[in-house]
């Protein structure tokens, strides 16, 4: 049922339902008025026969009958279809007329408050007592049927049933009509939402306001649901995307070390007899192509980590914090590099706190495995300072260096200088975390002098990540880039 239907039903039924209780609240508040008003006669035609009466008790006290008769006309007269009774000092009743309750009917000596109602077999009347002072006192009651009101309360409920009767069609009538109208609005909103694309997405169903306040609600929800909706769409088609893009990686990169495995794998079988040496050589290149499995999944890992990273991920970072653990943390898993760091007390910054691990993990080990020069030991210096808007975080080793032409490639998937035992990752994954955070990352020589005489001042790495600001715009992620499928400068 449409809501305009069902809008009309509802007011079909109620509006009777209210007219019938508003009529009787009427008919109780005409009943009272009627009453009131012939209480109000009865109280004014008492004073007025009252001198009549008074001569009626008279002439009956003095035992004159023609004017007795003569009186009892003119108290008739006066109390014109209100029914009396007159009553001498001797309980007698002297006059009698109209209508009123039976003779055996109790009736209220004195009524100082005015009239009030008497009941004798089913009947009620309203009466009056007045007390007749003077040389012949006596008694007066003046009747009124309380069912001359009836009439007139007959004809207003009559009139309350025929409005009631009336109001049910023509409410019905006008509310279907208005209700037709005031859902207009969301009728053409259902329209909409039925007609609309689902590849369009949320900026197709962008309306202007109309005004009411449901509508305008319920078209903001429907907005904000296809919002959401994009956004998750968005969301699994990145990771799709990512995992599209590390199987194809991992394909392509792991043929060549498990091929190698093996050969290897192929030589210990076809040679058990294979000399301890050369089977030792073996081995250790089967442990070594094993290792650099390792190394290339967990990188793989890493980078689709950050490819699927949400803003929510994101918080206050002490920076300074997370640089001596990385420090630590290099320090022992290459207990031969000497690693000194020159670091503030503390430096926030707004990042992902796993992924600033990741980059500075990434960014040391590259340090330590190709900044220097053998048989010299590793020489690495880590630096974070607050630069203007930036926290700047330089990395300087002692190596031979990065040629000018090669200061963007070494940047990208799988780049490889030769004889690196790296996996080609780790400075892919310092770029993909800087640009998450909107920042730079670039590599020039390191500043200061050549210790060895190579002709080399060694490298150095330095990252820019923005500070944060007292009134942020809004939380941000970047714009994405597939880490996994393209490469990237710094």
């Amino acid at each position: 049922m449409k809501l305009a239907t069902r809008v009309a039903v509802s007011v079909t039924v109620v509006v009777p339902v209210l007219v019938l209780a508003a009529g009787l609240l009427l008919l109780g508040l005409v009943q009272r008025d009627l009453r009131q008003q012939q209480d109000a006669r009865l109280q004014e035609r008492g004073p007025a026969v009252l001198p009549d009466v008074r001569a009626l008790l008279n002439a009956d006290r003095n035992d004159r009958p023609k004017a007795e008769q003569n009186q009892q006309r003119k108290v008739l007269g006066g109390v014109m279809d209100a029914g009396i009774r007159v009553r001498n000092a001797q309980g007698s009743v002297v006059l009698e007329g109209g209508p009123q309750p039976a003779d055996a009917v109790q009736l209220p000596e004195r009524t100082p408050d005015g009239p009030v109602t008497v009941r004798a077999k089913g009947h009620a009347w309203r009466v009056l007592s007045v007390q007749v002072a003077g040389p012949a006192p006596g008694t007066l009651w003046l009747f009124a049927p309380a069912s001359a009101t009836d009439p007139q309360l007959a004809a207003v409920r009559r009139r309350v049933l025929l409005v009631a009767v009336l109001a049910a069609p023509v409410s019905g009538l006008v509310a279907y009509g208005l209700a037709g109208r005031a859902t207009a609005s969301v009728r053409r909103l259902s329209h909409r939402a039925a007609a609309l694309d689902p590849a369009a997405g949320a900026a197709a169903f962008a309306t202007a306001p109309v005004g009411v306040a449901e509508v305008d609600e319920l078209s903001a929800a429907i907005a904000a649901l296809l919002a959401r909706y994009d956004e998750q769409a968005a969301r699994t088609a990145r990771a799709l995307d990512t995992a599209r893009s590390f199987s194809s990686a991992a394909s392509h990169e792991l043929r060549t070390p498990l091929m190698s495995m093996r050969t290897d794998l192929d030589v210990l079988a076809a040679h058990p007899d294979l000399p301890a040496d050369d089977r030792a050589e073996v081995v250790r290149d089967l442990q070594g192509d094993h290792a650099r499995l390792l190394e290339l999944l967990t990188a793989l890992r890493m980078l689709a980590l950050g490819d699927l990273v949400d803003v929510s991920s994101f918080g206050s970072v002490d920076l300074c914090e997370l640089v001596d653990s990385a420090v630590g943390e290099a320090a022992r898993r290459h207990p031969g590099a000497r690693l000194t760091a020159d670091l503030p007390a503390e430096l926030r910054v707004f990042g992902w706190e796993a992924g600033l691990r990741i980059m500075l993990a990434n960014l040391l080990a590259n340090a330590v495995v190709h900044g220097h020069l053998p048989p010299e030991p590793p020489r690495i210096t880590v630096r974070l300072r607050a630069e203007g808007g930036s926290a700047v975080l330089t990395v300087d080793d002692t190596g031979p260096g990065v040629p000018p032409g090669e200061r963007e490639e070494v940047f990208q998937r799988f780049h490889h200088r030769p004889g690196s035992p790296g996996s080609g990752l780790g400075l892919t994954l310092v770029a993909q975390q800087v640009a998450l955070h909107g920042g730079t990352v670039t590599v020039e020589d390191a500043p200061g002098d050549d210790p060895g005489g190579t002709g080399r001042t060694g490298a150095r790495f330095s990252v820019r990540l923005p500070l944060p600001v007292p009134d942020p715009p809004a939380a941000w992620v970047p714009a994405r880039r597939a880490w996994l499928s393209f490469s990237s400068g710094g």
